[in-house]
């Protein structure tokens, strides 16, 4: 028999007003994202304003908020392909490794000699063995400072190799070790470049990894390409160094020991600094914009307990002294230590506005990159280019829905009405999940929901015309009915599987754009189904109950 339990119908009408309720936020896009704006950045303070509480007023809190986010050709905003320098990371380990080996070598001077560093490869450390007939001695000295590559894919494998060039003792890292520097750095790069662009609140960002070296990012919302590179291109590198001399040669060369940086507020002004730093941004565990004793915008840091220890017992011991802080190699302030600074906490001072000192506390927070960074690629999407492409998604889908609706009714009658009826259902269920998941619509996206408005009627073509034919052999309205919908089951499945596979293969081999299209298909897929089959039947079954007609007429 032709029915529905009333326990069906409810979870099936429940399904489709929760549908509904979810989707409707986004018919007042402005409003609700003004109200979610305002309740991170109060979240995000601790407190909130006058104007963050009339924001959040704007959308009731008891209403779901969540909204469908814009692509970044939809929304405007800006596109970097970065390309990373993995060299400068095998620069800096080499460089690293040369105390550590000069100090094992130097434990073994009475068997091998003097030892003394020579230019080579960036990639490479040489040293001069003053004994070369006791290079085998030195090579197994060498060797004992390897240790093991920590990858999956490097077990047994050393992180150094080292070989002898005459009276040279060559250092470079394994190839093991190469791979796993490189994954080590683009995903620390990943992670702090992401950190930086969250921090200053841009949705849904798009930053993934393309190729071994190469970083693409697009940020919807943020205003050009070139605010983008000022935000993440800086390496942020934050180091604290005793001062040994200041000067105007920028010319001049440095002794052993030492490093010679300019000075960002002094222009001409060149500082002489201990090369080892006392404490480094690895140490920060937090930086905010503040303001010095004078009402100059500044950025005020607290290290952790490490950190704390020792800038205060370097601060205990060089009171009177000159203690420069250094952000990518230019010195940045210079002061002088008037006291013990005890706490790890400071405050740094220079020539900065108030959106400069929040950037660099943005910097700081988010963590140095490991290497620097060449932009091969950027542009700057405006806004008016994504308005006029969610103003031709919105008439293409008008105008798709449209003619599907005109031509389901003429082909079906009353049987049509109830199909568009369910279509209309199906494109806010669609809306509702994909902003219950926090999904990123975009210009291909709106390409998948207008092909979902075509595929959302296919089932029901598919019932209608087995109902058809079920009328066609006399069976009664009820027994046509029903099996049209049992017998049309195994196709619908069938068409919706084939094509549920082939968004899949797009999800997880294509990339943001594709992703998108795919993502929307897939949702689509799902809604289509549901409300062709289940939705459109209880609407019949409800129709069929009240009239009670003998004959029907698909």
């Amino acid at each position: 028999m032709l029915q529905i339990p009333l326990w069906k119908r409810i979870i099936i009408w429940g399904l489709c007003a929760l549908g509904l309720l979810t989707a409707m936020p986004n018919l007042f896009y402005s409003r609700v994202e003004r109200h979610n704006d305002a309740v991170t950045a109060a979240e995000k303070a601790g407190f909130e304003t006058d104007a963050q509480a009339a924001d959040r007023a704007l959308w009731p809190s008891f209403l779901p908020s969540g909204l469908v986010n814009l692509g970044l050709d939809l929304r405007g905003g800006a596109h970097l392909l970065a390309e990373v320098h993995l060299a400068d990371v095998y620069k800096a380990r080499i460089d690293g490794l040369w105390p550590e080996m000069r100090r094992a070598l130097a434990d073994a001077r009475g068997e091998i000699g003097g030892i003394r560093r020579v230019p080579s490869n960036p990639d490479e450390l040489h040293i001069r063995i003053e004994k070369p007939e006791a290079m085998a001695r030195a090579v197994e000295v060498a060797n004992s400072l390897a240790s093991n590559v920590v990858t999956l894919t490097g077990v047994g494998q050393k992180d150094i190799e080292v070989t002898a060039s005459g009276d040279e003792l060559v250092v470079r890292l394994s190839e093991a070790e190469r791979l796993a520097t490189d994954d080590r750095t683009m995903q620390q790069s990943l992670e702090i470049i992401r950190r930086r662009v969250d921090e200053v609140g841009t949705r849904e960002p798009t930053i993934q990894r393309q190729g071994q070296d190469r970083i693409l990012i697009q940020v919807p919302g943020i205003g050009s390409a070139t605010e983008l590179k000022a935000l993440i291109g800086t390496t942020a590198q934050l180091t604290f160094h005793p001062v040994v001399g200041r000067g105007t040669d920028g010319n001049a060369v440095a002794k052993p020991g030492t490093v010679i940086y300019p000075s960002l507020d002094e222009p001409g002004v060149f500082y002489t600094l201990e090369d080892v730093p006392v404490v480094t941004g690895e140490d920060l565990v937090d930086a905010r914009p503040d303001f010095d004793q004078n009402g100059r915008p500044a950025v005020a840091f607290r290290f952790n307990p490490s950190g704390a220890r020792k800038f205060g017992d370097y601060t205990a011991n060089n009171v009177g002294q000159l203690f420069a802080i250094v952000l990518d190699h230019e010195v940045i302030s210079a002061p002088r230590i008037q006291t013990h600074i005890a706490g790890g906490s400071g405050i740094i001072t220079g020539s900065f506005d108030v959106e400069e000192s929040t950037n660099l506390a943005v910097l700081l927070r988010a963590g140095a990159l490991p290497a620097g960074m060449t932009f091969l690629e950027e542009r700057t999407i405006g806004p008016e280019l994504g308005q006029d492409s969610i103003d031709a998604g919105r008439l293409a889908a008008a105008v798709g829905m449209i003619l599907v609706v005109a031509l389901m009714i003429a082909s079906y009658g009353l049987f049509g009405v109830f199909a568009s009826f369910a279509l209309i259902l199906n494109m806010a269920m669609i809306f509702g999940i994909l902003s219950s998941i926090g999904a990123t619509l975009t210009l291909p996206g709106i390409a998948g929901i207008v092909l979902t408005i075509g595929m959302a009627v296919d089932a029901n073509v598919l019932v209608f015309e087995r109902i058809r034919e079920e009328l066609k052999r006399t069976k009664g309205p009820a027994r046509a009915i029903e099996l049209g919908y049992e017998k049309a089951m195994s196709a619908i499945v069938d068409a919706n599987i084939t094509t549920f596979i082939t968004a899949a293969i797009l999800f997880f081999l294509g990339s943001g754009p594709v992703k998108g299209f795919a993502v929307t298909l897939t949702v689509g897929l799902v809604t289509s189904v549901f409300t062709a089959i289940f939705v459109t039947r209880v609407m019949v079954v409800t129709w069929f109950d009240a009239r009670r007609p003998k004959t029907i007429t698909v």
